[in-house]
């Protein structure tokens, strides 16, 4: 089969796709929040599936509510070729972190649809649920467990911050499936995804490159000082929990910085206990995040936050606790998929440059059982997780386009491989 010169996505269906499921978890700023296995959560799901069997899908469930559109193809023995990101979003997420890589899926089924292509392998669209980890840590959860990372029992154990289990939300929405996580294999996957930073829009790029994920790791901090009056307790002789962790949030930043400039470090989650504004805070927990290309840069960061952690402890009077809740190592993609979006990016006139993803994507979990690779198109500001997140219309087409020539560049070559082998 030869991918026709002329083939082109419906621009407008996509946006239109976009746009129409924003209003499940809109905001009143114009973004969306749609937490994991929330009920906006379950609706778009439900959009979902409608729309995906709507357009001649099989649409099959997993055990941790991963969803996978599949459009049979010539052999339907062969692993199906996968498309796709997550529909869930930060408490204060825009419209398209995610959503863009389903939607764009459903868009190259429905174009492959309307131009009567049939493919060799099965075309797959995927869902992948709790990719933001803002309710249930760790990101990237159930990506996580397909690729063998997590337990099914590990994901349905972790609670959001009002003690509400995973695996009692996911029962509760109604997507609990049956097939075994992990139990089906991808002749190859492919994501597009906003790049969610400044690089491409700065240098007028149409389209990037996915080459790989950098290295992450996410700890949860507690620190623990001592209630009292804030009236009668002399500032000697008080055990202040918040202002240990002021310093230690400070130590944070400083550490990232002596790293970079690929470095980074963010306190993105503060608690205070009681938080009341006449007691002494007794207790503190916050969230670290630090990121860095280089697996052991990130873990010479990790060494240094715990050591000074531990010192401003005693230097306060008050105790801390450090959890490595997460560590995803960095990741090289398929160079063969990575190939093919290049070719793609060409053929369709765009200009592109290879870049390493900061953010972490589920992509980089697949990437350890089949062979991957993802797109980026540039946002403005290269603002993310913020719900003035902004692409244009060009910028969805553009990455949809790319991801349709990725698909059938990459199943075309399945196909010549399978003949010669």
């Amino acid at each position: 089969m030869s991918i026709p010169a002329n083939i082109a996505i419906n621009a407008q269906r996509l946006w239109d796709s976009i746009m129409e499921t924003a209003r499940f978890g809109a905001t009143p700023k114009g973004g969306i929040r749609r937490l994991t296995l929330s009920d906006p959560d379950r609706e778009v799901r439900d959009w979902f599936r409608t729309a995906c069997e709507a357009a001649g899908c099989t649409v099959t469930i997993d055990e941790m509510g991963n969803m996978f559109a599949r459009r049979p193809g010539r052999d339907n023995a062969l692993p199906p070729i996968s498309m796709g990101s997550h529909l869930d979003t930060q408490p204060t997420g825009g419209k398209f972190d995610g959503v863009l890589g389903v939607l764009a899926g459903l868009e190259v089924i429905r174009t492959l649809n309307d131009l009567q292509i049939e493919t060799n392998a099965p075309i797959e669209v995927v869902n992948w649920t709790n990719e933001e980890g803002s309710r249930f840590a760790p990101a990237m959860l159930c990506s996580g467990v397909f690729a063998g990372v997590f337990t099914r029992a590990f994901a349905d154990s972790r609670e959001d911050r009002d003690g509400r289990r995973f695996g009692d939300e996911l029962d509760r929405i109604g997507y609990r499936g049956t097939e075994p996580c992990g139990a089906r294999r991808f002749g190859a996957h492919f994501e597009l995804h906003i790049e969610q930073g400044p690089i491409l829009e700065a240098e007028g790029r149409h389209v990037g490159i996915v080459t790989g994920v950098q290295g992450m790791r996410w700890f949860e901090v507690t620190v623990t000082g001592q209630e009292s009056h804030a009236g009668s307790t002399p500032m000697p002789l008080r055990h202040d929990a918040m202002v240990a962790a002021s310093r230690m949030i400070v130590a944070v930043d400083e550490i990232a910085r002596q790293h970079g400039p690929a470095g980074v470090g963010t306190v993105g989650l503060v608690e205070c206990r009681p938080n009341s504004r006449n007691v002494i805070p007794g207790s503190v927990f916050f969230s670290i995040d630090f990121r860095h290309p280089d697996d052991a840069e990130v873990a010479a960061m990790e060494h240094a936050m715990r050591n000074r952690l531990a010192a401003l402890a005693r230097d306060g009077g008050v105790s801390v606790a450090v959890e490595r809740v997460w560590d995803s190592p960095a990741v090289r993609f398929d160079a063969g998929c990575i190939d093919a979006v290049r070719r793609a990016a060409a053929a369709e006139g765009y200009s592109a440059r290879e870049i390493v993803s900061g953010p972490g994507h589920d992509a980089a979990y697949v990437a350890r059982v089949a062979p991957t690779a993802m797109i980026f198109v540039p946002c403005e500001g290269g603002l993310s997780h913020n719900e003035a997140e902004k692409i244009g219309q060009q910028d969805a087409t553009a990455g949809a386009s790319v991801l349709l020539r990725a698909v059938l560049d990459t199943d075309q070559r399945l196909a010549e491989r399978g003949r010669d082998g």
